[in-house]
């Protein structure tokens, strides 16, 4: 594993693209702090800019350090949550403008096991998580799903956990600072 991650981490700090493992689904990602990367990442996806993507996050410190404020719900619905859970937070701080939505929020997951999370861990910033498949078509529930031009189209694919089935994509909660919670996908 130890060679996956380091081939995976010198792609990301190049600005490249990878497709991995995630606790969810196998992902498309790059440095969420970089601009050009996530541009590339839009544009392999065919994805409109104003549809943004999801960010993964090691551990609390890494969430305190890339948003404003992390309303206290979210503190109970990370600890408690079964399954993986994706919080849409407002004012996110230190990530390319390009990754923020319209109404300044930003989709942030924290993973807490597996390849991806030794990866963020060890990359220290947060990396895009997105689906492995242009935009519109459905989500690949295993690596052999995924279609070619997917695969010539990243930097590094991680040669780990091709045989597994993968889980249903994280829940998405939005938490406002408000107060206002809303569940976009159960």
């Amino acid at each position: 594993m130890n060679t996956e991650l380091n081939n995976t981490i010198k792609t990301l700090k190049q600005g490249g693209l990878i497709l991995y493992p995630t606790d969810t689904v196998w992902g498309l990602g790059c440095d969420a702090t970089n601009f050009a990367a996530v541009e590339k990442l839009f544009k392999l996806k065919n994805r409109e800019d104003q549809k943004t993507m999801i960010c993964l996050v090691s551990d609390f410190n890494m969430l305190n350090y890339y948003i404003e404020e992390i309303p206290e719900a979210a503190y109970s619905v990370l600890e408690y949550a079964s399954a993986p859970t994706t919080i849409i937070y407002d004012k996110p701080l230190r990530v390319t403008e390009n990754l923020i939505a319209p109404d300044n929020t930003l989709a942030i997951r924290m993973v807490k096991e597996g390849f991806c999370a030794n990866l963020l861990k060890r990359f220290k910033k947060p990396i895009v998580s997105t689906s492995a498949n242009i935009s519109g078509k459905p989500t690949p529930k295993s690596f052999q799903e995924i279609e070619d031009y997917i695969l010539k189209g990243v930097d590094y694919v991680v040669n780990l956990e091709r045989t597994n089935k993968t889980a249903k994509p994280s829940s998405i909660i939005r938490l406002s600072n408000n107060g206002e919670v809303k569940v976009i996908r159960k």
